[in-house]
Order: structure tokens, then C-alpha cells, then sequence
């Protein structure tokens, strides 16, 4: 199933989430088509969730690394009663303020209107050492830290520091549903993967899947380009994916001319959605005219997230005022 295009054209914003390639294939400048909707703004009378953090977890998985995160709390939350969960990887990207992204704004007016149900965020930058540099919106990529290693590699380490080191971190002081299906986990390039990656690994911790840009790519030789062969001879797991993909994202062209299909983002991605597809997976995709770059997932991601969380609870009574009525901040 794919969400009507309509709906989905409307992102952009000054601050590049990506370092840029020089301008490739027919249209310069795909990604200006791209702007940001009202629903990545605050708006007013919309009660605004709050930031805790940064907060530091040493890692066992990739010793000698840590991860450093920041906590949303929506203005809603009630520590008597099990919040959904959502983890971005790449966390200083999905929650700046004048980035792209801007996940937190799209969470507090999705709950709000009761589009989504009431959760924590959870934003998490890839590991480091202490003597390296937090990632930042101008170095995020895989020079700055351990995220090549730790994001690309197929295989279940990235879900051990999701279950193993950060859960009961987040559990400690905020109240999270064990339900599975209340959980999810998103990420932009190489931090897409590594969501699909937790997911794969850890279904009965993670069902819910958001991936932009998804680096699903042999990238350094680490093979994410097996998943779709992977999807198909498998059983088919309890997993609810979204993926997005530009026509313009690299396409596999080295300078001298040499395409490696590997390499290739686009067609790698349109893999992914017709493994899936053909498994039996609850799964939607959007492809737009975009480069490797945040534009048009921020203009798309409060779409993605009611189709991501459109099976929250709702009560069809009539009578029901408080179902029919704002989800206004808890007292």
C-alpha cells in the first residue's frame, strides 16, 4: 500500500541534515521541491512535550564507546500509565530545532490530536569514545564516531545496545509499555538500517520500523544489501515497516563511470519494499525525486507516523468527550 503522493509533498528547511555530492543526473536541484508542513512547527495552544538529557550510556557491545541520548516527554505523559516508545537514531538530527526533522514538534502535535497515541522519544546519537567529538548537524556522518561499524553491520549488536543498555536505561525513570507493537524505531541513511536492523533482530522488543534514505547497500562490504534476499527466505516477522527513497539518491555511479548495482540507494531501497511486499509484511513506501538528503522525509514524516501508529486504541463511542476532544497536557 502507498500513502497518496499528494499528501506527502511538503518539507524543506535552511540547516542540510547531509553534506551534499555535486549536483548529479538531469534536475540540479531535486530536492527544493520539498518544504516543511504546519504540522513540524510549534502551534499554538498545542501543549509542548519536554526534552530531558543529554544523558550518557557506556557501552558493553562496542567496548570503550558511549552512547549519549535526550528523553522526550510529551506534556500528556502519565507515569501511572505505559507510554508508547519511539527511538530516532542519529538523535541530533531527528530533534533540532532548526533541522530538517524536527520530530518533536511532529509528536507534540500528533498527540495532541490524538493521531498518535502518547509517547516517548527517545533521540540517540551513535556510539563515540570519550576523547571523540558528539556528532553534530555539520558531522554526522561515519567519520565522526562508531557509527559505520555499529549502524551497517548486519547483525544483532545494534539490537543488544537497543534492548541491553538502552531499555532499562529508559525504564528506570520513565514508564514504557512492554508491548512490543507499542515500540518503534526510525533512522535516516546508515541509521535507517540500523532501525531495521534492531527490528530484525529484536521483534519482540521492536515492531515498528520508520526508514528514510535507508543505506540498504554492500557499504564497506558490510552487506546490507542481503536483507531483501534475507526477508524472503525467512518467516515473515511481526514487523510494521515504512521506507522512503529518492530517484536521485546515489546510484551506485563511481567517478569513472563504473555502476556497482550494490551501491546503488534507490534500487536497493525498491528491493526492500518487494521483498517485504512479497512476504506478507504490513509495509508502506514512498518514492520521491530527492537526493541523499533529510527534505523529503521531514516534509513526510507526521504522514509516516499516523501510518506507523495508525492502530493505537480509539474509543467510536459517541458519547465518549474525552475521545472526541484534544488530548490536553496531564495534571
Amino acid at each position: 500500500m502507498r500513502l497518496p503522493f499528494a499528501l506527502l509533498l511538503s518539507v524543506a528547511l535552511a540547516v542540510p541534515a547531509f553534506a551534499q555530492r555535486p549536483p548529479e543526473g538531469p534536475n540540479p536541484a531535486p530536492d527544493a521541491q520539498y518544504r516543511l508542513g504546519p504540522d513540524s512547527f510549534p502551534q499554538e495552544g498545542v501543549p509542548k512535550g519536554r526534552i530531558d538529557g543529554p544523558f550518557v550510556i557506556p557501552s558493553e557491545v562496542w567496548p570503550g564507546t558511549q552512547h549519549t541520548y535526550w528523553v522526550y516527554v510529551p506534556a500528556q505523559y502519565d507515569p501511572a500509565k505505559p507510554a508508547a516508545l519511539m527511538v530516532y537514531n542519529d538523535g541530533q538530527a531527528y530533534m533540532n530545532p532548526d533541522a530538517d526533522l524536527r520530530a518533536h514538534n511532529v509528536m507534540d502535535n500528533l498527540i495532541y490530536r490524538r493521531e498518535i497515541p502518547v509517547m516517548i522519544g527517545v533521540f540517540i546519537n551513535p556510539g563515540r569514545t570519550p576523547e571523540q567529538t558528539e556528532p553534530s548537524l555539520s558531522d554526522w556522518g561515519d567519520r565522526c564516531c562508531n557509527r559505520p561499524a555499529e549502524y551497517n553491520t548486519v547483525d544483532d549488536r545494534f539490537g543488544r545496545i537497543m534492548v541491553d543498555e538502552l531499555l532499562p536505561a529508559i525504564q528506570k525513570d520513565y514508564n514504557i509499555s512492554d508491548d512490543p507493537a507499542q515500540r518503534g524505531i526510525a533512522g535516516s541513511s546508515s541509521g535507517a538500517i540500523a532501525a531495521f536492523t534492531a527490528a530484525w533482530f529484536r521483534p519482540n522488543h521492536f515492531r515498528k520500523v520508520l526508514s528514510f534514505i535507508g543505506t540498504f547497500v554492500n557499504l564497506a562490504g558490510r552487506g546490507g544489501n542481503q536483507y531483501p534476499d534475507m526477508i524472503v527466505q525467512h518467516d515473515r516477522k511481526p514487523l510494521r515497516v515504512f521506507l522512503q527513497d529518492g530517484r536521485n539518491d546515489n546510484r551506485g555511479v563511481r567517478r569513472g563511470g563504473e555502476y556497482n548495482q550494490e551501491r546503488d540507494w534507490f534500487y536497493n531501497n525498491n528491493r526492500m519494499a518487494r521483498a517485504l511486499t512479497e512476504k506478507g509484511y504490513d509495509v508502506n513506501y514512498v518514492w520521491g525525486i530527492g537526493r541523499h538528503s533529510q527534505k523529503q522525509p521531514g516534509a513526510i514524516l507526521p504522514e509516516a507516523m499516523r501510518w506507523l501508529w495508525r492502530d493505537h486504541p480509539v474509543s467510536t463511542d459517541p458519547d465518549d468527550d474525552i475521545e472526541r476532544s484534544f488530548n490536553e497536557a496531564a495534571k
